[in-house]
């Protein structure tokens, strides 16, 4: 089999740490260009800009975004306009408008793209998911709590409006939970706190309920020191589920059930090449919808100024 000729575009931490060494250990892609101002990697062609890399001629097959969200709708476009397949890092655009126009372009030129949830591929996500859909649930808390500084260091353009602030982390609980509590939920009431000197949110507390009426409150906070929290808890009629770790661990009634390693990016480039084989997309926004009611919906509060 050819491997897919992959051109990573943006090489932050999240590159780094994460699709790099998925690209590497999967023999289905080659890893043969990087797009960056400020860095490349040993061994692979380096362009400054996307631009450039297309003009070169350099065969590429696909790119992965791994840019920040604002610039990422005008990369894929001039990525698409040139035949290529697109991964778009999470979340995938700034704004809802902005991946369904990718979504059309997308399917007008038969190429596929991937909007990524990568915390849907954690260890855990599945089993719950599937020990959940024989069950009625009751009540959900979720708490997504990390430290910015740890997670973000000096990452300003999470602060500006597309960046979502603290919903760049809180969005993988909203994907996780949008995949695993089996009815739709809506928003009924929030508050967002923004820094006096920052355009987006650094804490929030948000009021959901289900198609059934089952309430669901969502605590996030970008200011969390010590141990960082990642859990969903459900309250079901046949006992209660704990999602821990991010979801990599599923415990049932205090007790483990399910874990296991850290495979979530090898998860998205397996089904990355699965839909460029299969000629399909996967553009599923549900996790940003919610966000956008969330900047819509909710109340703000001005909260204390940010410095890194």
């Amino acid at each position: 089999m050819t491997p897919i000729r992959l051109a990573l575009v943006g090489l932050g931490k999240i590159a780094h740490d994460q699709h790099a060494p998925a690209i590497a250990a999967d023999p289905r892609f080659e890893l043969t260009a990087v797009v960056s101002r400020h860095a490349g990697l040993d061994g692979v062609a380096h362009f400054a800009r996307l631009e450039d890399l297309l003009a070169d001629g350099l065969a590429i097959d696909a790119v992965a975004l791994c840019t920040p969200p604002q610039p990422r709708h005008a990369l894929a476009h001039l990525a698409l306009a040139a035949g290529k397949h697109v991964m778009l890092e999470k979340p995938p655009g700034a704004t809802l408008s902005e991946v369904e126009d990718l979504r059309q372009v997308a399917a007008a030129r038969g190429l596929t793209l991937q909007a990524t949830w990568h915390s849907r591929h954690a260890a855990a996500v599945e089993p719950a998911r599937a020990w959940l859909a024989e069950r009625t649930v009751q009540a959900v808390r979720i708490h997504w709590k990390e430290d910015v500084r740890v997670w973000h260091p000096g990452q300003d353009w999470i602060w500006e409006a597309g960046g979502l602030g603290v919903f760049d982390p809180a969005i993988n609980a909203l994907s996780i939970a949008t995949r695993v509590l089996p009815r739709p939920f809506f928003l009924s009431r929030g508050l967002l706190h923004v820094p006096a000197n920052r355009q987006s949110p650094i804490q929030a507390e948000l009021d959901f309920r289900d198609a059934a009426g089952a309430p669901i409150r969502v605590e996030l906070d970008f200011l969390q020191t010590g141990p960082q929290s990642w859990d969903i808890e459900v309250d079901t009629d046949d006992g209660a589920l704990k999602l821990t770790n991010g979801g990599a661990k599923l415990w049932i009634d205090g007790k483990l059930l399910h874990e296991g390693p850290d495979r979530e990016y090898p998860g998205l480039y397996d089904a990355f090449a699965q839909l460029i084989a299969d000629g399909a997309s996967d553009v599923d926004t549900s996790p940003l919808r919610h966000v956008a009611d969330a900047f819509l919906l909710a109340e703000r509060r001005v909260a204390p100024a940010f410095d890194w």
